[in-house]
């Protein structure tokens, strides 16, 4: 049973270590950029920029890898079938 306590414990380490953010990226923003962002962080009461910014990120990748996976249908074919 220590063993098994033992392998669960190795692999949540793992995982933890997989989600570890050591990459940075790093953009400017002009000053209107900026303002605006500050204004929107105070409206919404989001008091970690970086996190916002990340999820912000990660939300338009996903959202168009999903736009972008292959289907058994072609994107015409969709919009006729949407659309009928």
């Amino acid at each position: 049973m220590a063993k098994k306590a033992k392998k669960n414990q190795q692999k949540v380490i793992s995982r933890e270590q997989a989600l570890r953010r050591k990459h940075r990226a790093t953009f400017l923003l002009n000053d209107k950029e900026q303002d605006a962002v500050n204004v929107y962080c105070k409206k919404y009461k989001i008091n970690n920029k970086s996190k916002f910014m990340r999820e912000a990120v990660m939300k338009v990748v996903m959202e168009q890898f999903l736009d972008d996976y292959p289907t058994l249908f072609g994107k015409q074919d969709l919009d006729r079938l949407i659309s009928d």
